[in-house]
């Protein structure tokens, strides 16, 4: 599932990666289906690479994506334009209870629901993300 999905610094969203070039890769952006080019000055990171800090080690961005699909079952997560913050971090109690407060902040908070919404939208989520990878 998070293979081709990619994120770039300084780029709202989420991006599948379509083609590669020599300098540059063509990304189309999730919601809109627009493409592209990401130069290789960008900062490109791929969701399969990210983890999130916990009190007991660092869990994938694959779990933390399975338990936010579990605990909203299969719907939208909290809005996080709308949200505030303590009501972020109770909700990030109910999906991950033993995630870092320390060091995950408020922004992190956002930016991971917002991308859940977004893969959730194009239906790119599921409880089996392990199961679908093999």
């Amino acid at each position: 599932m998070l293979k081709a999905i990619l994120s770039i610094a300084g780029q709202g969203g989420l991006f599948k990666l379509v083609s590669q070039g020599k300098n540059t890769i063509i990304v189309e952006d999730i919601a809109t289906g627009k493409r592209l080019p990401a130069y290789a000055t960008s900062r490109v990171s791929a969701l399969e690479d990210i983890s999130m800090y916990t009190t007991e080690g660092d869990v994938t961005l694959k779990e933390v994506m399975a338990n936010i699909y579990k605990y909203t079952k299969g719907e939208q997560a909290i809005d996080p334009k709308k949200a505030s913050s303590d009501e972020l971090k109770k909700y990030m109690d109910n999906v991950l209870p033993t995630w870092d407060k320390d060091r995950i902040y408020v922004s992190d908070l956002k930016k991971l629901f917002g991308w859940y919404n977004i893969l959730q939208s194009a239906g790119l989520v599921s409880d089996k993300i392990e199961e679908e990878e093999k």
